[in-house]
């Protein structure tokens, strides 16, 4: 059956022609703008076209010269159906590829045998070689016109992009600062309470007044960490995170993550491993501090999504000129099409509706903001993080490695020189 492809954005007319064309025996695809209409040829492939010129987005006359350069669109006959008919519209149109004009309001009558006489070959003329080269001419200049347009509209949209990207990113910031404030005093007397040998109970019992200041102090401190989550994803995407710049012990970094962890909720039944490669670890040049986040959270993220009796194996190797971190799960792994979106803002691989906070927790969530602060403090020091998983399953549990790869030297010597230029 001969397929045909209308593009018009009027649904009346899209009625009117379909009916028309499908009584006859054709076969109708439908699109309703510039980009729909090229999406639609490829996927289509028609036999011929019918091109309204007044559509959304690329006109008719744009869509016709870009499906002219589409594999197998090349010798398509495509035919200007549209209403505008002043004088010099049907040239134009055969100029930018069109291969005939027809003119609305369309003839119900003869509608149909048009079509057939454009699909066995019949192709209008522009005129004198003179008229055409004319044509061509202002078409041209009109493409070019449009393209100065529409880079203007980008950079008008960028900057005002840029513009709302700042005020949010100095709202977040001043927010974090104003709610950080009020929590470091709630805290402060939090732990003077906690100090007074009056409050009765112990930090393990059960409901006792001591273990309920306990368990508000956590909640407390787990709230600074979520705001400080925020603060930090704001700060990477305007590029001002501050680093210090101080040894930093791998291995002490590590081991204080995992002494922090333990602090948070019940203990799971589940084996860590420090491989020797941690301990020979060479010492670099950083953050300590930002480090201690990065590699916590990468951590907090693998036994999070490892069940309990899992296994978390950390080591280390030297690679020439970096040291290469790798952390390894027994967990319900990552599939691999989500591989190259773990890293984005607010990405959480389980279901939202089943959330639960918890850093360590089997399947706990988070704001989906762990792994970018990651990503940006490695990135920070002219490191590289990725993950790698053969794919998820919450039965065999294939596992997760995250590598992380962090310069031995001075990892700031890049951005120096760039600065220093």
């Amino acid at each position: 059956m001969t397929k045909i492809l209308y593009v018009e954005d009027d649904l009346a007319s899209q009625r009117l022609v379909q009916r028309i064309l499908t009584a006859e025996g054709f076969e109708v695809a439908l699109a309703d703008n510039g980009l729909g209409a090229i999406e639609a040829a490829r996927r289509e492939k028609p036999d011929l076209i019918l091109m309204d010129i007044n559509i959304s987005g690329l006109d008719g006359y744009e869509v016709t010269t870009r499906l002219r350069t589409v594999e197998g669109m090349g010798e398509v006959p495509i035919i200007a159906v549209t209403a505008a008919t002043l004088r010099g519209d049907r040239e134009r149109a055969l100029v930018a590829g069109c291969n005939g004009y027809i003119p609305k309001p369309i003839d119900v009558d003869r509608f149909s045998d048009q079509v057939r006489a454009y699909l066995v070959g019949l192709e209008d003329e522009v005129g004198t070689p003179e008229e055409k080269a004319e044509y061509l001419l202002e078409y041209n200049q009109r493409l070019v016109n449009r393209l100065e347009e529409k880079i203007r509209e980008l950079e008008n949209a960028n900057a005002e992009l840029q513009r709302v990207e700042k005020m949010k990113s100095d709202f977040v910031v001043l927010a974090g600062h104003e709610l950080r404030t009020p929590l470091t005093v709630i805290y402060g007397y939090l732990q003077i309470l906690r100090t007074n040998p009056a409050i009765p109970g112990e930090d393990e019992s059960e409901g006792s007044p001591r273990h309920l200041l306990l368990k508000v102090s956590d909640a407390v401190k787990r709230l600074s960490e979520v705001i400080q989550d925020i603060l930090n994803v704001s700060l990477i995407d305007a590029n001002r995170l501050d680093l210090s710049r101080e040894p930093v012990f791998i291995h002490s970094v590590i081991q204080s993550v995992l002494h922090n962890l333990r602090s948070f909720g019940p203990q799971r039944n589940m084996t860590i491993e420090l491989g020797q490669g941690i301990k020979k670890a060479p010492v670099i040049e950083g953050d300590p501090r930002r480090l201690h986040q990065a590699i916590g959270n990468l951590i907090s993220n693998s036994i999070k999504y490892t069940p309990d009796n899992g296994k978390v194996i950390i080591d280390a190797e030297t690679l020439e000129d970096v040291v290469h971190i790798w952390i390894k799960d027994s967990g319900v792994g990552i599939p691999p099409q989500e591989l190259i979106h773990i890293f984005e803002r607010f990405y959480v691989l389980e279901d939202v509706a089943l959330h639960r906070s918890s850093k360590t927790a089997f399947k706990g969530g988070g704001l989906g903001l762990g792994l970018v602060v990651s990503k940006g403090i490695i990135e920070a020091h002219n490191g590289k993080v990725w993950a790698e998983s053969p794919g998820y399953d919450e039965e065999k549990f294939p596992g997760s490695t995250f590598h992380i790869l962090l310069p031995i030297g001075n990892p700031f010597a890049a951005t120096e020189e760039k600065g220093g230029a």
